[in-house]
């Protein structure tokens, strides 16, 4: 099941902890993600991390393109409004707004667990 999350606290605590708890939400926003979509094929949360670490952020950008295209089959999979957001989350992800990727797949992942609670 996938776990609805306050996207302002997940915000706050990344910036308290120094992006420590914005590694931990980048590991389990993956992971939700590819669960959502019904995904085998794309790397745990911890491979992505691990990946994007040893690139030094390059694997971080397809990660962003990947989010966008998992979003939109795990969209059409649970019957919400499909948005291919790919492009615009690897555009900011290059721009180095990464935060803002995570803040708009949190909340397309929100609408999905809302969907799934009712």
């Amino acid at each position: 099941m996938i776990q609805k999350r306050d996207i302002v606290v997940a915000i706050i605590l990344t910036i308290v902890t120094c992006g420590i708890y914005g590694i931990y939400w980048f590991i389990v926003m993956t992971d939700d993600v590819k669960k959502a979509a019904n995904d085998d094929t794309f790397q745990s949360g911890g491979v992505a991390f691990l990946l994007t670490l040893i690139t030094c952020g390059i694997y971080g950008i397809y990660w962003a393109y990947k989010m966008g295209e998992l979003m939109k089959k795990a969209q059409q999979e649970h019957g919400l409004e499909v948005k291919d957001n790919a492009v615009l989350f690897l555009v900011l992800d290059i721009i180095g707004f990464s935060i803002i990727v995570y803040v708009l797949v949190q909340a397309d992942l929100n609408k999905i667990a809302e969907k799934g609670a009712n």
